[in-house]
Formats: structure tokens, C-alpha cells, sequence
């Protein structure tokens, strides 16, 4: 007789109490994002390494808004793509994720969304400015990905886009939307928002016209290391998930 696959590993992962912890940011993290304007339907994808297992992350799935993940409805993935555990849908452009986190062991919390302004920052084919506080966050760290208007629906695109990504922060995927990385799940949707409120700060200072020189280098590396403080992010996403529980 054949012997029958050992499924004990797969049915326990994802239902440890830290496990069960880490949904639940996962589930405020996307009514954050909704708050913040990121959402575009159901499109738009989250993704958390498990610490316990860099091997395997925790997924937003398919077919639902940023807004009602659920425990039940998060997937658990590894870095090939496939879906180790969950019954949901999973996203075509999961390689996005799984490709970053092969390549950034740095890397916790990934997070693709269709924001207004960054995508219109994108077309333009100019990269983020420092005329703003935000835009200093992304002081030569933000990558351009320029393939494709296209999904990311193969291992080689999302291989395409780690590598614009690079050591950075983030990238402009042009005319499509953005993948924001972070160290934790804070990080990736305070640097989501700030990175769309930089680009919206930019088009309306270069449809002005004749736009004033940015600050020197070392001015702007000041403030980038002051922003980029783990604490800072922190405090920033633990207000917005406050102000999300307020609103019901």
C-alpha cells in the first residue's frame, strides 16, 4: 500500500496563537490601507513572512477588497508560489511577493496597491523628488519596473521586479501601481501611504510649474534616517488602526 503524504505540518500552520497574531495585523493593515484610498475593488494584494518559518508567508486571497481579509480567507504560501494551506483563491500575481522574498531576507511585509498619484507619477516616467517630507523616505530607494502594463503572472515578471526593487524600498510599477516592502507589516503601509502622498505633493508642485531646487543631499539623508525609524512607523500605524476601530 502507498503510503499517504504526512499533511500533520500543513494543517498546523497558520493555527499557533503567534500565528492567529499575525492575521490579525494582516486584517487591520488592509482596513488601514481602504481608509488611506488604497484600495481598487478587490485588486491590490498583502503579504507577511512567518517569522518562525522565512520559507512561508501569510497571503491576502483573491476575489476580496483589502477590507475583508479574515483569518479564515488568508493563505499560507511558500516562496515557489504554491499554497501550502488555505482554501481561497490565490492571486495570479503572488510572484510579486514570493520573488521579493526570495531575494530580500530583510524583507517581511510586501504590498502591491493601485494608488492614484503614484501611478500618474509612473506614466510620467520621472522618479519621486523630495519636494516633500515623504519623498525623502524614498531618497534613492525606489526602483522603476517598465516590462509591462501587464499582471505579474509568471516567476520571470516578479524576478523582474525583485530586481527593480534592488536594495530599496519600494517600486513604481509604470502605469500599472506600486509594491511597497518593509521589515514589518507597519513599515510597508506607513511607507505605502507616505510614497502616494509624495507623488500627489510632486504632480501638484510640477503642474504649478517651474518647481524650486530640493534641499542639499545631507539635509534630506537627515530627515530620511529620522522617518525611517522602526518606532516611527510604528506610531504611525498604531494611530491609524486606532482611528479605523473608532470609525467601526
Amino acid at each position: 500500500m502507498a503510503k499517504k503524504p504526512d499533511t500533520s505540518r500543513t494543517k498546523k500552520v497558520g493555527n499557533s496563537a503567534a500565528h492567529r497574531g499575525l492575521k490579525e495585523e494582516l486584517i487591520v493593515a488592509g482596513k488601514v490601507l481602504v481608509a488611506q484610498g488604497q484600495d481598487d475593488f478587490t485588486r491590490g494584494h498583502l503579504s507577511l513572512r512567518l517569522p518562525d518559518n522565512p520559507q512561508l508567508f501569510f497571503m491576502k486571497a483573491h476575489s476580496i477588497g483589502l477590507d475583508e481579509i479574515t483569518t479564515q480567507n488568508i493563505l499560507t504560501i511558500d516562496l515557489d508560489g504554491k499554497v501550502v494551506a488555505g482554501a481561497a483563491r490565490r492571486h495570479s500575481e503572488v510572484y510579486i511577493h514570493s520573488e521579493i522574498f526570495k531575494a530580500r531576507p530583510d524583507v517581511n511585509c510586501v504590498i502591491h496597491t493601485h494608488p492614484t498619484y503614484s501611478i500618474a507619477l509612473s506614466a510620467t516616467g520621472r522618479t519621486l523628488k523630495c519636494y516633500s517630507q515623504p519623498g525623502a523616505l524614498f531618497y534613492e530607494a525606489l526602483g522603476t519596473y517598465t516590462d509591462t502594463i501587464a499582471l505579474i503572472r509568471s516567476q520571470a515578471m516578479g524576478a523582474a521586479v525583485a530586481r527593480a526593487l534592488g536594495n530599496g524600498r519600494a517600486v513604481l510599477l509604470k502605469n500599472h501601481g506600486v509594491v511597497v516592502t518593509g521589515a514589518t507589516i507597519a513599515e510597508a503601509v506607513i511607507g505605502t501611504i507616505m510614497l502616494e502622498n509624495g507623488a500627489q505633493v510632486q504632480l501638484l508642485v510640477e503642474a504649478a510649474g517651474d518647481p524650486a531646487a530640493e534641499f542639499s543631499r545631507a539635509h534630506i539623508e537627515r530627515l530620511k534616517a529620522e522617518i525611517s525609524q522602526p518606532e516611527q512607523f510604528a506610531i504611525n500605524f498604531d494611530y491609524l488602526a486606532r482611528r479605523v476601530k473608532r470609525r467601526g
